[in-house]
């Protein structure tokens, strides 16, 4: 049965709801939940909001943790730091896993310029965000439905209230990947949420067709960070320098936005399935 919800998509989706949030909503503390004997798959997990969802699943007492990063040496100073923070418990990369319990795709991209991915020909932005996304997601169902596992695996996306913004200007095209590929009318921050809206596309398909009774898959919107390493590239443009005092007053901080993400996939059953999540509750 579809969720009902106490406020339509067009509100939800406004700038002006999402500034409300921005101000008046404080994150809260995931508690009360034991991850002891789980296993979790953490990508982009080595800065930011991914490292800060890392530390909270390890608060939680989960036995492992796998960091999912593209740099083995910033993965190795991220476990490095887990393990100070956690004392006893530690970050573990393993290559055979008996279960997976837990998955958090976290890992994003925001080029100051069209750049093209060198294997692949696709943007960036769009090969990171969307189309790796989604096949990450796909192979590791694959290897889901052959663990043995009571329970099922929770998957979350960090997803963005930025994809209810997007123009979406290339929707018409076809093949549509050629179109996103093209630099004109391209800019970074309408680049990044026209892939968080294509993530929340393929997530509400994949859900009709993958049983929440191995898989609950979700998204949800860590809302605005002000200290995340997103905007590393973005950062010395003179529209970022204009809104960072902006981000600095209204934003979360990475360990504030993470109890979004943690939430999602610690606190939300199959009612989440195929669904988005904001205030820690879904919504449209």
């Amino acid at each position: 049965m579809a969720p009902e919800f106490d406020v339509n998509p067009q509100k939800e989706g406004s700038v002006p709801s999402y500034l409300y949030r921005q101000l008046f909503f404080t994150p809260q503390k995931v508690a009360g939940v034991s991850l002891e004997g789980k296993t979790a798959i953490v990508t982009g997990s080595n800065c930011g909001v991914g490292l800060e969802c890392s530390r909270q699943l390890l608060d939680l007492g989960i036995s492992r943790l796998i960091l999912a990063v593209r740099s083995q040496e910033r993965g190795q100073a991220a476990a490095a730091d887990l393990s100070r923070a956690a004392a006893s418990r530690s970050g573990n990369r393993t290559r055979s896993l008996e279960r997976i319990d837990l998955v958090i795709l976290n890992a994003g991209s925001l080029p100051a310029k069209q750049t093209l991915n060198p294997q692949t020909g696709h943007g960036e932005c769009v090969q990171v965000n969307y189309l790796s996304m989604c096949l990450l997601l796909v192979l590791l169902l694959d290897v889901i439905r052959t663990k043995p596992n009571s329970q099922p695996t929770r998957i979350t996306i960090t997803s963005s209230d930025g994809a209810a913004w997007t123009k979406f200007g290339e929707k018409k095209q076809k093949p549509l990947l050629p179109a996103l590929d093209k630099p004109a009318h391209w800019s970074a921050l309408a680049r990044q949420f026209l892939t968080k809206l294509l993530g929340q596309f393929f997530v509400a398909k994949l859900a009709a067709v993958v049983s929440p009774s191995m898989a609950v898959i979700n998204l949800a919107t860590p809302g605005m960070v002000h200290d995340s390493n997103m905007n590393r590239e973005t950062k010395a443009q003179l529209a970022s320098k204009l809104v960072e005092p902006i981000r600095r007053k209204l934003g979360y901080t990475s360990a504030m936005a993470a109890r979004l993400i943690v939430d999602a996939a610690v606190n939300h059953g199959p009612e989440s399935h195929g669904q988005y999540l904001s205030e820690q509750k879904i919504k449209p």
